[in-house]
């Protein structure tokens, strides 16, 4: 529903500014220079998609639950290099709520983790730490 509290929502300013900025850009289509070839594409999502493509070209990307599925070669890359890694302290103030979200997140249950997600998806600010 579109009401005035929405309208008025930090989230809508942020719609706001986005298209902004996209109307800013102009109207299709997009030439997109690549070394030295010129592609035109017919939307921005188009071009989304080619900019994607080609910045994965000859890139492997893989997605780990944890450290223990890593090989040490990987390991070392990613985590234990001492001149990449970087260590931060974590101090547990309320031990409560600590292990209460631990649960949350860690827990066996789908639901709470998922309500988890969605409820502080909009507060991240840095996801890959």
């Amino acid at each position: 529903m579109i009401d005035f509290d929405f309208l008025d929502s930090p989230e809508f300013g942020e719609i706001k500014a986005i298209h902004e900025s996209i109307k800013a850009v102009g109207d299709p289509p997009y030439g997109v220079s690549d070394n030295g070839n010129s592609v035109d594409l017919p939307s921005l999502s188009a071009v989304t998609e080619y900019v994607l493509s080609r910045g994965k070209k000859g890139m492997s990307i893989q997605r780990y639950k944890g450290l223990g599925e890593m090989n040490p070669e990987q390991l070392w890359e990613t985590t234990m290099n001492p001149e990449t890694r970087v260590l931060k302290q974590v101090r547990i103030e309320d031990a409560f709520e600590s292990d209460k979200i631990f649960t949350i997140l860690m827990g066996d249950e789908v639901e709470p983790r998922k309500e988890f997600i969605e409820t502080n998806a909009l507060n991240v600010s840095n996801l890959d730490v």
